[in-house]
């Protein structure tokens, strides 16, 4: 239990120990030094902060690793980056080697690719490639499981030829069947998978690579690169802006993908739509899943038109407003609502969730059933 001294010694560390903070509490020596690392960020305006050292920054990037768990030391480099405009401070070996990897960061690092210099980038990979492989071990499994169980379930058929039948699938579901006297069973049920082809499903990922969307940018290039492994999808992912970028062959390298996006810029989602219809070959097998806020800087009525084409073509196209664990961030409602009209859902979705929403997807699920049982909200 805290006790009325442990709670004075926090809102001392709040307040900050100005003459009006009025706790009284007197500092340990480690406390004084976590003091320091607070006020450096949190009282920048009036004391200087950080200021332009980089030995300063790279030590109170080490200091708070020491001080603070690492979810805390992720807020505030984060805080660091916006209200100390430290960007800089990645363009510094010395720097990425202290900060605390991890999606925001990623994202930063992707939206300064093109400008980082020659010395740090190698270090930028290091750093990208450690939350992208801890990002795979995470979501790796659950992804191939979701999706791999769905389509068998989906391919699975009561009528297979002699060549296509599942037999242990076949013998547990006749097992009633067994006849002692001939010591076999009548398979009066027979089950299949169908016949054998290069991909059951398509996917195509199309992701807005607008500022705004980092962290989803992030995700997206990760789930493109677990499901390109899946030999029953076809995965393809598409990037834009005001241009449109395919980065399907990157798709077996999520480090390298992840450096080929230029986040920031305009948005074209009417370029990006009638590219993917181009490449879009099996249309009644092919799941769009589009993430973007839908603030369209292009022409909003080539948009609506090209979505209306796709949902007659048979393509599923399900919108998603983010792909992260921030929640749906602002969007266009106007377009949110036509395309909610068209029988398109629109929602943001979390990490964890994405896994079962293809899985959902490709099976051919009602997504919206799907989406209101896992309380997400559709929005209009």
């Amino acid at each position: 239990m805290i006790n009325d001294e442990q709670h004075k010694r926090k809102w001392r560390l709040i307040l900050g120990g100005q003459q009006n903070e009025g706790t009284g509490v007197t500092l340990n020596e480690r406390d004084m030094q976590m003091d320091k690392t607070l006020e450096a960020l949190y009282d920048s305006d009036r004391q200087g902060g950080l200021g332009p050292s980089s030995p300063n920054v790279a030590r109170w990037l080490g200091d708070i690793r020491t001080f603070f768990p690492s979810s805390i030391v992720q807020v505030m480099q984060q805080d660091a980056l916006k209200r100390l405009n430290l960007t800089q401070m990645l363009f510094e070996k010395e720097m990425l080697e202290n900060v605390e990897p991890d999606v925001h960061l990623v994202a930063t690092l992707m939206t300064l690719s093109k400008v980082i210099p020659d010395k740090t980038k190698d270090t930028a990979r290091l750093v990208v490639r450690k939350v992208v492989d801890e990002l795979i071990r995470k979501l790796s499994q659950p992804t191939q499981q979701a999706i791999v169980g769905s389509l068998n379930r989906s391919a699975r058929n009561r009528r297979p030829r002699h060549n296509e039948i599942n037999w242990h699938a076949t013998i547990l579901k006749n097992l009633k069947h067994y006849q002692p006297e001939y010591k076999t069973i009548v398979p009066e049920t027979r089950i299949g998978y169908g016949r054998k082809r290069n991909s059951l499903k398509d996917v195509v990922l199309c992701i807005d690579q607008s500022g705004s969307m980092g962290t989803s940018v992030v995700y997206s290039g990760i789930f493109g690169s677990v499901m390109a492994s899946i030999p029953a999808i076809k995965t393809k992912m598409v990037v834009f802006d005001t241009a449109v970028t395919d980065l399907t062959e990157e798709l077996t390298d999520p480090v390298e993908l992840l450096f080929g996006v230029q986040l920031g810029g305009g948005t074209d989602i009417n370029l990006a739509l009638t590219y993917c219809k181009q490449i879009i070959t099996k249309p009644n097998d092919t799941v769009l899943v589009l993430i973007t806020d839908l603030y369209e800087g292009g022409s909003v009525e080539g948009m609506r038109k090209r979505a209306v084409e796709l949902v007659a073509a048979g393509v599923q196209v399900v919108v998603l407003l983010a792909l992260n664990d921030e929640g749906a961030p602002f969007y266009d409602h106007s377009n949110a609502q036509f395309l909610s009209n068209l029988g398109i859902p629109v929602f943001a979705c979390t990490p964890d969730k994405f896994p079962d929403l293809m899985a959902a997807a490709l099976s051919k699920q009602d997504i919206g059933l799907w989406a209101a049982k896992e309380d997400m909200v559709l929005k209009k």
